[in-house]
């Protein structure tokens, strides 16, 4: 019987690879304070960076030269943890419905 997979492990090994690698989101802190990083999209030309509870969002390529003092612009609707819930809950799915082995 093969070994279960869960959401914790999928996030673990998604995050060994480079960031420009990866295909799920994660959390950096620094300063203080702490985003989750939304993985880029194809057509995107930098990955975002949401703070953890707040509806705000910066360029990661700031947030990496910057950290804390990188420039945040409002998001009407997302904040990090909500790009994170809706990560798990897509995983979650996706495991249910025999998508990881």
């Amino acid at each position: 019987m093969p070994a279960m997979i869960d959401i914790d492990r999928i996030f673990r090994e998604n995050r060994a690879g480079p960031p420009s690698e990866r295909t799920l989101p994660w959390e950096e802190t620094r300063d203080g304070i702490t985003v989750v990083v939304e993985p880029k999209p194809h057509w995107a030309d930098d990955m975002r960076a949401f703070r953890l509870e707040a509806r705000e969002y910066c360029r990661y390529a700031d947030w990496t030269a910057n950290g804390g003092h990188a420039r945040f612009y409002g998001h009407i609707d997302t904040s990090g943890d909500e790009v994170m819930m809706r990560a798990r809950a897509m995983i979650a799915r996706e495991i249910a419905d025999g998508l990881w082995g």
